[in-house]
């Protein structure tokens, strides 16, 4: 079967590819490929059981229309400041143009018009002085908050109607292989998710990538087999921190999400906050080779007593070692191997200590972990030394911003790593040195969050419609 468009992936970058595409050509034949299942059948056990069972064959929180975007905060962030290098591929002030046509996208499906981080300015000022203060960077981001429900209650509106405006979506699909010839793309090997048994190949002359940060490994594998241009990114290691909302009740108020950089001693490697969740709870992801890592959100109506927030040390590598990706995955399986394929949380007193932390610990502490079946153990046995400073040097100095914030009680959870640290070449219009092959999203190494790949997905339909874009 020949198609006008295939699109690999059914995330944020996916979807609005296939979205703007259709609303500018409405005749266009698009397939759109995903290897979870549809919205409305994507449910966690652990809700239930209370215990990560280990999905077969993908976990439903990264894997399913929407991609992992359904179970994340669901927070929209308003800034080219925040989401990735995309500005610097397509220009700032471009991007924040398809950042405000993009927003204007989600309040039409449903997302509440209140944006956090734009009043108070007053207040504002006093936590950025008091970040110089520590050496930290405060970067302006406006946050539109979805929360967790009403983000799958958007996506379950736009996979309704791009199936009703004709695009032939693939659910428990599998894109195995690209089809190359004469460095021309032509289609796509797909096989069943379930069953894996019949292979089929589809075939269109323009095939977008959008596999999301769980299929970057997989970009990877495709980048080395057909030589497409690619090169080492950065890998983000770090932990989920949680604390009592009462110690972020007054930057959650002002901010709701308080985004913050530094640079601390003595490696000088970028640290960074990233996520923010008040009220929120801590959630694991299962990535492949039952690779659990750990991640947050938090639901608009439905709060917890406590907030989390990852704090995320960067590594970038130089000749001879170029796969970042690997290095990440191996720090996490270290620490998966140490807590019996599950998360663990250490409070922040035992670290400086120098001991693991007990269950019966955590059972009278004032920090109730939200990730029940978290193993109380050590991360310091197997987080890399140079992120483990790194990570401890950055409390301290949040500590400054946000008082409390380095309590004895405060839980770290690890791992959580970031795997988009592959970065495909493409060009401004985002097309890799395949003529025809496009990459998009957190896959490409170019985004990190849900606006900055749902942008770049608008603005590869408004290409492809440029382009004049027809097979037949």
């Amino acid at each position: 079967m020949k198609y006008d468009l295939i699109i690999v992936g059914a995330g944020p970058s996916g979807i609005f590819t296939a979205l703007e595409l259709k609303r500018r050509k409405p005749n266009e034949k698009i397939l759109l490929i995903e290897q979870g299942k549809p919205m409305g059948k994507r449910n966690c056990p652990k809700d239930i059981t209370k215990n990560c069972i280990n999905c077969r064959p993908f976990c439903s929180i990264t894997t399913g229309f929407s991609g992992a975007g359904a179970f994340s905060d669901g927070k929209l962030s308003l800034s080219p400041e925040v989401g990735g290098d995309l500005p610097d591929l397509i220009g700032y002030n471009y991007t924040q143009e398809l950042i405000e046509y993009t927003d204007k996208i989600y309040l039409e499906f449903g997302a509440d018009d209140r944006v956090e981080g734009v009043e108070a300015k007053e207040e504002i000022k006093e936590i950025r002085r008091k970040a110089i203060e520590a050496g930290l960077k405060l970067v302006d981001c406006p946050i539109r908050h979805l929360g967790t429900e009403k983000a799958q209650e958007i996506y379950q509106k736009l996979e309704d109607f791009l199936i009703d405006k004709g695009v032939e979506v693939r659910f428990n699909t599998q894109a195995t292989d690209i089809i190359v010839e004469g460095r021309v793309i032509k289609g796509v090997v797909i096989t069943d998710s379930l069953k894996k048994e019949k292979y089929e190949e589809v075939y269109s002359d323009t095939v977008v990538i959008s596999a999301g940060r769980k299929g970057a490994d997989w970009v990877k594998s495709l980048c080395v087999k057909h030589n497409i241009n690619h090169r080492a990114g950065t890998v983000d290691i770090g932990v989920r921190i949680e604390v009592r909302n009462e110690v972020m009740e007054r930057v959650n108020n002002i901010l709701y999400e308080s985004k913050l950089i530094g640079y601390p001693g003595p490696f000088k490697d970028k640290v960074r906050t990233f996520c923010q969740n008040p009220g929120g709870v801590v959630s694991q992801e299962n990535y492949d080779n039952n690779l659990a890592v750990v991640n947050g959100h938090s639901y608009k109506d439905r709060k917890t007593n406590n907030t989390n927030l990852a704090i995320l040390s960067s590594h970038n590598f130089k000749d001879p070692f170029n796969e970042p990706i690997k290095y990440g995955t191996k720090v996490a399986e270290l620490l998966n191997m140490l807590g019996d394929g599950k998360i663990i949380v250490q409070r922040y007193g035992d670290i400086l200590d120098g001991k693991r932390t007990w269950a019966h610990e955590l059972s009278r502490s004032n920090v109730v972990p939200t990730l029940p079946d978290a193993v109380a153990g050590d991360i310091t046995s197997a987080m890399p030394y140079r992120t483990m400073t790194n990570i401890l040097n950055f409390i301290e100095a949040l500590d400054i911003v946000v008082p409390g914030f380095a309590g004895t009680e405060t839980l770290l959870y690890g791992p959580e790593v970031k795997f988009y640290s592959n970065k495909v070449e493409i060009s401004k219009d985002f097309e890799t040195n395949i003529k025809n092959l496009y990459c998009l999203g957190d896959a490409s190494g170019w985004t990190r969050g849900l606006m900055m790949s749902s942008l770049m997905g608008v603005r590869m339909g408004q290409i492809l419609e440029e382009r004049g874009h027809s097979t037949f």
